[in-house]
């Protein structure tokens, strides 16, 4: 029985319904389109709608599944991608008119297998120019539907707020240092940053290639993870694709089972950067797992600001390797934060990037010793519960700014563990919280039970903004 309106359903609780037959895809796809025509001209999460592709693909959806060719959980389910995904039918410009109105040769790998489990496209969504801090100055930046004065997250911007506001079922987004699970956290989704290499990066546009991680953000753990199961694994087009075998993580996330999973904790260091309001929720979260069978254990996480202050090196010097056939050349059409990056990038020595690159073993060694000891790691997912948009404009150019955002997001980033971000509350002006559980390399099927477990008992996920 679906108790809530269908635009706000988890599509995962649809899926039957879809292959009965009872509710079509065309349906879905009409309400999608209807609610993008009605609220997109002020949330501005869509870069690109794509009517009659949507429509098309959920003609044949219809068809196929009455035919009995169902192919899975994604089978006639409207989605829509970040604009970092190339896709050969819906125009994709990466954010930036710098790269706007290009000709895509091939389809991104991740968007391909999408269309394969047979989902609905219904366009591409806003991201940040250069998937890194602000959005172009040509483009208006999405509105985050729970309290426009507050922050959406970036740069998958569009992606958390087509998700939690109904205008798309689910979303494809990209990690550099938290760009899936900052706008998850501010929207109250659920976003899954995997382990680096699970999922292919073929057709995705960079920021920095060795930090840069492709995951889902969806409405709940079953349907984040029913769309993990579908874009990952080893792939001939993208050599850094890992191998590793694919697990059934929708089972997993159904299974809900924690009983005996020991979980690490660091309450100084997340006193030491998050706000009382994100604390109370974290304890309130620890509650929650204990009644459901797991132990929590102290443990003291590796000081991040070194790390973090290498991630801001990095994603420089990466991100101006990146742009080089586009940059100087095309400067002047570059907006002043990206530029501010590509130039700091461009100024680094070698001797910079090889510190950098020392820290970052002598973290990940860290990290290793960390988890000898733990099954996952819980953090926040921000400092603070949706900071606000004045907060945010203060930062500037400052490479810093990442010490003051991302130190519970960027250091997963750092050494490429999985993780999946969560509602866990929010604040006393209505904004979401959000909570991660951090996990070994690979070990997306333990996060996916884990976040089921807590989705089990709890609600937060079913909250949706008023429109």
């Amino acid at each position: 029985m679906i108790d809530q309106p269908l635009w706000s359903v988890e599509f995962t609780r649809l899926s039957d319904a879809i292959r009965s037959g009872s509710v079509p895809s065309c349906d879905l796809t009409e309400l999608m389109l209807e609610r993008i025509a009605a609220h997109d001209g002020r949330l501005h999460c869509y870069a690109a709608v794509a009517p009659e592709i949507a429509r098309a693909a959920a003609r044949a959806a219809d068809a196929e599944i009455a035919a009995g060719n169902w192919r899975g959980p994604l089978h006639g389910i409207p989605l829509a991608v970040k604009d970092a995904f190339a896709t050969v039918d819906i125009p994709t410009g990466f954010g930036s008119p710098v790269f706007a109105g290009q000709a895509i040769a091939a389809e991104s790998t991740a968007t391909a297998r999408l269309r394969a489990a047979g989902a609905v496209m219904l366009g591409k969504l806003t991201l940040t120019e250069g998937v890194y801090a602000d959005h172009h100055p040509t483009v208006t930046p999405p509105v985050n539907p729970f309290g426009a004065a507050h922050w959406t997250g970036t740069s998958s911007s569009g992606s958390g707020v087509a998700v939690t506001a109904g205008l798309a079922y689910a979303t494809l987004g990209t990690d550099t240092g938290g760009s899936i699970r900052l706008p998850s956290s501010c929207c109250g989704v659920v976003g899954i940053k995997p382990t680096w290499g699970r999922v292919s990066r073929h057709g995705v546009f960079p920021l920095a290639e060795s930090l840069d991680h492709v995951g889902p953000m969806a409405r709940s753990v079953a349907d984040a993870a029913a769309l993990l199961a579908v874009i990952a694994g080893p792939d001939p087009s993208d050599s850094t694709a890992a191998p590793a075998p694919v697990d059934d993580y929708f089972e997993a996330a159904l299974a809900a089972d924690v009983a005996g999973c020991t979980i690490g904790i660091d309450r100084a260091f997340i006193a030491s950067r998050a706000t009382g309001e994100v604390q109370v929720t974290i304890e309130a979260a620890v509650e929650v797992m204990s009644g459901l069978g797991a132990r929590f254990v102290d443990v003291a996480f590796p000081d991040p600001d070194a790390i973090l202050r290498g991630w801001a090196l990095q994603c420089a010097v990466e991100c101006a390797l990146a742009h080089e056939g586009t940059y100087p050349a095309r400067k002047a059409e570059y907006g002043a934060r990206l530029s501010a990056l590509i130039e700091r990038g461009r100024a680094h020595t070698a001797r910079d990037m090889a510190l950098a690159l020392q820290d970052r073993r002598d973290f990940n060694g860290r990290m290793a010793r960390l988890f000898s000891g733990i099954d996952l790691l819980l953090v926040p997912g921000l400092p603070a519960a949706g900071p606000s948009m004045d907060f945010m404009a203060s930062l500037g150019e400052d490479p810093a700014a990442i010490l003051a955002i991302g130190p519970f997001t960027a250091p997963f980033d750092v050494c490429g563990y999985p993780t999946i971000t969560l509602p866990c509350g929010q604040s006393s002006e209505g904004i979401p919280i959000g909570l991660q559980f951090v996990g070994r390399p690979f070990s997306e099927t333990l996060l996916c039970r884990a976040g089921g477990a807590y989705q089990s008992i709890t609600a937060f996920h079913r909250r949706r903004p008023d429109l």
